[in-house]
C-alpha cells in the first residue's frame, strides 16, 4: 500500500494507492497542514509515501513530521528530463512544477496522445503534450478567484462582490467575473489552436474545473462557428504574418479526477519496477 499526497496552493490532498488504484481520497486546507499528523494516525500502515508538493517548506516540514510520526519515510518528487513515457520540454526541466509534472504522466497514461492539460486551481496551468509523449511547454496564469481578488486588492473602485456571467456584463461585479471566465477560456481556447490537433483531448481537473466547463463548451459552440477562420495580421514591415484568431472549436473536453495523485501512482510503480 502506498500513500499519495498532494500538497498544493489552497490544498492538502492525499489518498492510498494499491496498484495502479487509487484509493478513497481526503484533503485539508494547505494552510492546517499541521493537523496531517491526526489525519495520518488511523491510515493502516503503508510501505511508501510520494509527495508532490508546491506549497512550500513550511507545508514540506509538516508532511515530514506527519510521516515520521508513523515512522514512513516520505519521496518527495521533481520533474525529470523523461519518466513514465513523458520527455519533458523545459529549458530547465526540474524548474517545472512536481504538480505539473505529475499531472502530464497521469495525462500521458490516459491519452497516449496529444493532449491539453488544464489544471483550475489558484493558478490555472495549461499544459500541451505532443502525439509522442513530448511536453510541448505550457502557460501559468491567475486562476478565476484570484484574478478577481487581485484586481479588488489593486484598485479602489473595484471592491469584490459575486458576480454572474454575462457576454456584455453592464455591472462591475459580472465584470470581473466574466472577465475571469473569459480570460480562462480564451487561453485553453488559444492553445488548444496552437496545438493544432484534431480530436486531442483537453484533460480539465481542479476546483473551478465544473465552472470553466461550461463555459468552454460555450465558447466552443455557436459562438465559436462565427470565428472560425484563421486570419492574417500586419508586422511592422508590413508583410503578412499568420495570427491566430478565436478559432471554431468544439473541444473535447474530459474531467479528470486529480491527475496529481494519478500521476504519483504511475511514478511509484516505475520505480517499484526499475
Amino acid at each position: 500500500m502506498k500513500l499519495l499526497i498532494d500538497a498544493g496552493n489552497t490544498r492538502i490532498k492525499f489518498a492510498l494507492a494499491d496498484g495502479e488504484d487509487v484509493l478513497s481520497a481526503d484533503s485539508l486546507p494547505s494552510d492546517h497542514a499541521s493537523e496531517l499528523a491526526q489525519r495520518f494516525a488511523d491510515l493502516p500502515s503503508v510501505q511508501q509515501v510520494w509527495v508532490s508538493n508546491v506549497a512550500g517548506e513550511a507545508a514540506a516540514q509538516h508532511i515530514r513530521a506527519a510521516c515520521a510520526a508513523r515512522h514512513w519515510q516520505p519521496q518527495f518528487i521533481a520533474a525529470q528530463e523523461a519518466q513514465c513515457g513523458v520527455r519533458n520540454g523545459y529549458t530547465e526541466p526540474r524548474q517545472l512544477g512536481s504538480d505539473r509534472w505529475a499531472a502530464l504522466i497521469a495525462a500521458w497514461h490516459q491519452v497516449h496522445g496529444a493532449c491539453l492539460v488544464v489544471n483550475c486551481g489558484t493558478a490555472t496551468t495549461i499544459d500541451a503534450l505532443s502525439a509522442q509523449g513530448k511536453f510541448l511547454g505550457g502557460l501559468i496564469l491567475p486562476g478565476v478567484e484570484l484574478m478577481q481578488r487581485s484586481l479588488s486588492e489593486a484598485t479602489a473602485q473595484l471592491p469584490l462582490s459575486c458576480g454572474e456571467y454575462a457576454d456584455f456584463p453592464c455591472n462591475t461585479a459580472d465584470a470581473l467575473f466574466s472577465g475571469a471566465i473569459q480570460a480562462s477560456c480564451g487561453a485553453v481556447a488559444r492553445q488548444y489552436a496552437l496545438l493544432d490537433d484534431a480530436g486531442a483531448p483537453v484533460l480539465l481537473s481542479g476546483g473551478a474545473a465544473e465552472l470553466l466547463r461550461a463555459h468552454l463548451q460555450y465558447v466552443g459552440g455557436e459562438t465559436g462557428q462565427l470565428r472560425e477562420k484563421v486570419r492574417c495580421g500586419h508586422s511592422r514591415s508590413g508583410e503578412l504574418r499568420s495570427t491566430v484568431s478565436w478559432p471554431h472549436l468544439n473541444l473535447p473536453l474530459r474531467m479528470a479526477d486529480n491527475p496529481v495523485l494519478q500521476g504519483l501512482s504511475l511514478i511509484a510503480q516505475e520505480a517499484s519496477v526499475s
